[in-house]
């Protein structure tokens, strides 16, 4: 690429430098749009046009800038992105409101730019309520986009008195020029992503540490999350055992309007049944055997902050009453007191079991179910977000490394194939375990690398007839695999037949040949 301060004029068939006035103009434009350039970094639109704003009103002198760019299918009716330089919080609304309607409204409409010394004296704008209001002087407006305006770039004030330079205005329509086609790049980057990544949008929202997994089941719960955690209000998280309630619960914290707060986590059901009320609420000195002095419970801990039940079916009737107390009035009585204490806590239960089914069979209050579930959220099961075992197993090797001091260790291709094949009763929690034993496996055994055999030792292929008792796991695995090679012996090996049948994904079909080493013939 030609350094355009090095660029050649052409004068008739004679060749000659350029000025060194002109080498240094076109330095300046080329440093301007390798800045400009560079800003394409920026994750999104947002931030690059803020950060391009910034830019411009540096190089031009002004004092205030605005930009408003809009969508190119729906013209002007609304901008799609607006940003301001300069002005104070309390002005950007105001400022937005009267320029609009002035100096940017003659902008659109006449795709020019319009450039006074002061907009109070020029004819053309000085009888405009916008211009009059916000008493504008110095005034650099230039419509962003070639040919049909998407947009402006607005300009006010000057650091000295006077019109904007010719080089200003230049530099100016150069930023102008190359916003819109700039910003469709980052929109398609971002779109692209998105596609990709179900979970993206929700990740640049909300703080997700240790959330795993780019499914769009997970998607659907972070939108539902991002709707939950910022009002102040009772949560129930629902989910099979081991599919990550208490990081939902946390996260929902994490993001909420008590985020600096204390996060209390109860598991109810290794609560002692004689002692769950102290726990809890608190007791008195002699409430019970026990209690020799005052004891604070967990409410009190979670003062300010969230108290998260785990497993909150496993809770005594006795105690549903206190917490359904607690949740009407916000108080509670220390057990062996007569006065009530406030409490001010967010309130996040969740649980495996079915509790609509534990009301009809009275094992849980039906008026605490209510007053729990104002926004329920439940976690899908790892059979329901199979394409997140992948990177489910890739972290969980990683962490177990570290936890335990190992080397580096990657996980085979097929290694993830058979994690992803396998059913996982106990979800997230059960793989989790299961990597973490491979990759001692693996650490002990001198190996680099997880293979299939590290993650299941007890192999397939196994003789039923050694005596040995076989796994859940490993029985679930032999009838799979024996399942699926039936139904392609009964396709003669069609796989989109054998899918078809199956109610599965072809590519699902095809990974589960490979992880179970199904060949044609092999009976």
């Amino acid at each position: 690429m030609v350094d355009p301060a090095n660029r050649l004029r052409t004068n008739g068939s004679n060749l000659d430098p350029c000025s060194e006035a002109e080498i240094a103009h076109l330095r300046a434009e080329r440093d301007l749009y390798r800045r400009l350039l560079d800003l394409r970094q920026q994750q999104d639109p947002e931030s690059f046009l803020r950060e391009a704003l910034a830019l411009v009103v540096e190089v031009s002198g002004a004092i205030y800038g605005y930009i408003e760019l809009y969508d190119e299918e729906n013209g002007t009716a609304g901008p799609r992105w607006w940003m301001a330089h300069g002005f104070s919080e309390e002005q950007i609304e105001g400022v937005r409101t009267a320029i609009s309607g002035g100096i940017i409204a003659e902008a659109l409409a006449t795709g020019e730019t319009i450039m006074t010394p002061s907009a109070l004296l020029d004819p053309r704008f000085n009888e405009r309520n916008s211009v009059l209001v916000g008493k504008i002087e110095a005034v650099l407006c230039a419509p962003i986009g070639e040919d049909v305006p998407h947009g402006v770039l607005y300009l006010q004030g000057r650091a000295s008195s006077g019109l904007f330079s010719n080089e200003e205005q230049e530099r100016a329509e150069s930023v102008a020029r190359h916003l819109a086609p700039l910003v469709e790049v980052l929109t398609s980057r971002q779109q692209t992503v998105a596609s990709q990544d179900p979970t993206a949008p929700w990740r640049e929202k909300l703080r997700l540490d240790l959330v795993i997994g780019r499914s769009r089941a997970l998607a659907a719960v972070l939108k539902h999350l991002a709707l939950v955690a910022p009002l102040d209000v009772n949560v129930l998280v629902t989910g099979e055992s081991g599919t990550g309630k208490s990081q939902i619960a946390r996260v929902i914290h994490d993001n909420g309007p008590r985020a600096t707060q204390p996060f209390i986590e109860v598991n109810c059901a290794t609560l002692p049944e004689g002692l769950a009320e102290s726990e809890l609420f608190g007791a008195l000195p002699g409430a019970h055997s026990t209690a020799t002095r005052r004891m604070e419970g967990k409410v009190a801990a979670a003062q300010g902050g969230t108290l998260f039940l785990d497993e909150i079916a496993d809770c005594s009737l006795a105690v549903q009453a206190k917490l359904l107390h607690l949740l009407q009035s916000k108080e509670y009585y220390p057990l062996g007191g007569n006065r009530p204490l406030r409490a001010d806590v967010r309130l996040i239960a969740a649980t495996n079991t079915d509790l609509g089914q534990a009301v009809a069979e009275r094992r849980f209050r039906e008026d605490l179910l209510y007053r729990l579930s104002v926004l329920p959220l439940r976690v899908p099961s790892l059979a329901e977000r199979r394409e997140d075992i992948p990177e489910l197993a890739v972290f969980f090797c990683d962490a177990a490394c570290r936890r335990h001091g190992l080397p580096h260790l990657e996980l085979s291709r097929g290694a993830i194939r058979a994690a992803e094949s396998t059913e996982w009763p106990g979800n997230v929690r059960q793989l989790a375990h299961a990597i973490e034993a491979a990759a001692i496996r693996t650490a002990g055994g001198g190996d680099r690398k997880v293979e299939r055999h590290h993650l299941f030792p007890d192999e397939l292929e196994a003789p039923a007839s050694s005596g040995r008792p076989i796994t859940f796991q490993e029985a679930t695995r032999r009838f799979q695999a024996g399942f699926l090679r039936d139904a392609l012996e009964e396709t003669g090996w069609n796989v989109v037949e054998t899918a078809h049948r199956l109610d599965l994904a072809r590519s699902h079909v095809y990974n589960l040949i490979r992880a179970f080493a199904l060949t044609r013939g092999d009976r």
